[in-house]
């Protein structure tokens, strides 16, 4: 058959390679609280239609899936977005596949600047499946038109649906009806209404118990040390028993009793039979507490605890106990530099820094707290300027040792610049034979194209090609990780040895000196003390990277 002239045409041109850009593509899946029954939604449908799609573009290469689950599409404070972000700026993707934009987010003003500006500013391909929409389609370019709208509409809808959730809550909560996930303490929900708490007859007796203990004049952290010796398990280790959370979740904290939980239950109505509800509010995605004044009480929705004349006395004697704290002349307390760096050697917890007379020392309270035998290293009592003088002498013998090896150390720049520029070289080359190989790939379609090669011979040399430049970007990112964390401890090591030899038998421990210096300080007894540096194995990382023995 004769082919037709092209009008305009003066001669025919020199046909071109095909050459089909690889796009490294990153699944995201999102599913909130509120959509977490609307069929279609669902994680695992979500990831199907994303498959489905992403199997007919011989093009794109999915090389992840990040899934955040339970998260509101209102904020992109979203833990498995974020790091997908760190991995598009890490050049690992370029290239995001999301059912539709809704699941993206329902944030018009964000969501349309990780459209319309930061996925092209990173080189990132965007492309909302359901929606038909495609950042690289020409075809469908009509599209950005279309997609401020829609995401108006779904933070409308996500807004519209938060509204009716609260209003449903608030109506719930005047009519007296418990809205909590967890029950408090002392209480469980009743199984034929979650609404409506029952008596818990395990955990009770212990609230009535700490009301009864207060009305007798024990103070809160007598109280502590009576639950914790008596093994009584806290709230939050009572609630993870019953598989409300698991026991590594923030919630159920370290299992034993602190004086802030105690206070905690002395001072809810709630355990005089009231429903007392709405002390916390969202604002801007987060929690913060509400006055009372905004509260919603509701009276007599179930059985109480305490009497109200017991919980009144119990908040008479909790103010009389607090007054007499507050009418006593308060000496503020010095700044205590060594915060949080002070342990027991016997036990593992802090050492409480405490004042007598003026004087500042250091003891383990765990006996205190916890029971008798909660530490079997006796009584530990270290003043606060014989801990300093211990510290001190410690740094001065670092001193010494750290300076001869800093000497060391700049014996090897020669070493370390000619390790450097082997690694240049290396990943120089890696890049020569990457980019061959990226070239070599894309040539692969022409010849499927043609009938070069069969579907099998072309998806099996395109998975060698691609996994060998996916081992290579692997091994200049362990070089250049390597290298740079050389360097970082060469120069941060030499800093120290500079900032220790300026420690001379006049310098006084100071709070700078502490932060630059000391990771921990642990006390066996009062001569017996020793400390890890911040920077204690730096030294030897460095030598062991140079090969030196």
């Amino acid at each position: 058959m004769a082919r037709k002239s092209r009008k305009g045409t003066a001669a025919p041109e020199t046909p071109k390679r095909a050459y089909m850009k690889i796009w490294r593509a990153a699944l995201y899946i999102r599913l909130s609280v509120e959509f977490n029954g609307k069929k279609g939604d669902s994680l695992e449908t979500q990831r199907q239609i994303m498959e489905a799609y992403t199997a007919l573009c011989p093009d794109i290469e999915v090389v992840g899936v990040y899934t955040d689950n339970g998260t509101t599409g209102r904020t992109f404070e979203r833990e498995a977005f974020q790091r997908m972000l760190g991995d598009i700026e890490a050049g690992k993707i370029n290239c995001i596949v999301v059912k539709d934009l809704s699941r993206l987010g329902r944030n018009t003003i964000d969501t349309g600047y990780y459209i319309e500006k930061y996925f092209p500013l990173h080189g990132v391909r965007f492309i909302a499946v359901n929606d038909q929409f495609d950042s690289e389609d020409a075809e469908n370019s009509g599209n950005h038109l279309i997609v401020p709208l829609k995401n108006m509409i779904n933070e409308a809808y996500a807004a519209d649906i938060s509204r009716k959730v609260r209003a449903q809550q608030n109506q719930a909560m005047k009519a007296g009806e418990f809205v909590g996930a967890r029950p408090p303490y002392g209480y469980r929900k009743d199984p034929d209404n979650c609404h409506r708490l029952l008596v818990n007859e395990d955990t009770a007796p212990i609230v009535r118990q700490i009301f009864q203990w207060t009305l007798e004049g024990v103070a809160l952290n007598v109280i502590v040390k009576r639950l914790n010796e008596s093994s009584v398990m806290t709230p939050g280790y009572y609630h993870a028993s019953c598989g409300l959370f698991s026991y590594d979740n923030k919630l159920a904290g370290s299992g034993k009793w602190q004086s802030w939980t105690v206070g905690k239950i002395l001072a809810d109505q709630v355990y005089t039979g009231d429903m007392v509800q709405g002390k916390h509010t969202n604002v801007g995605h987060k929690q913060v507490v509400t006055k009372p004044v905004d509260w919603i009480v509701v009276r007599n929705t179930h059985e109480p605890l305490v009497s109200r004349e017991v919980f009144a006395k119990a908040q008479a004697v909790r103010e009389q106990m607090a007054s007499k704290y507050t009418r006593t002349t308060k000496i503020p307390y010095s700044e205590n530099i060594l915060r949080g760096r002070v342990f027991c050697a016997h036990c593992g917890k802090n050492l409480h820094r405490q004042r007598s007379h003026g004087r500042y020392f250091y003891r383990c309270i765990s006996n205190d707290r916890m029971g008798d035998g909660s530490c079997t290293g006796g009584i530990i009592h270290l003043p606060e300027p014989d801990l300093f003088d211990a510290i001190l002498t410690i740094i001065r013998q670092k001193a010494e040792v750290v300076m001869g090896e800093a000497l060391r150390l700049k014996r090897c720049d020669g070493k370390i610049a000619a390790q450097k520029a082997q690694v240049d070289q290396e990943i120089a080359e890696l890049g020569r034979q990457t980019q061959k190989d990226k070239d070599l790939r894309a040539g692969l379609y022409e010849n499927f194209v043609k009938g070069i090669l069969t579907r099998a011979e072309y998806l099996e040399m395109q998975e060698d090609y691609s996994r060998r430049i996916s081992g290579a970007v692997e091994r200049v990112q362990q070089l250049q990780t390597r290298q740079a964390e050389l360097e970082r401890q060469v120069a941060r090591y030499t800093s120290m040895a500079d900032k220790l030899a300026a420690v001379d038998k006049d310098t006084a421990l100071s709070a700078l000196l502490v932060n630059q210096l000391i990771g921990r300080v642990t006390v066996n007894g009062p001569d017996d003390v020793s400390i890890d540096f911040s920077f204690e194995s730096g030294f030897e990382r460095v030598m062991e990277v140079l090969g030196n023995e």
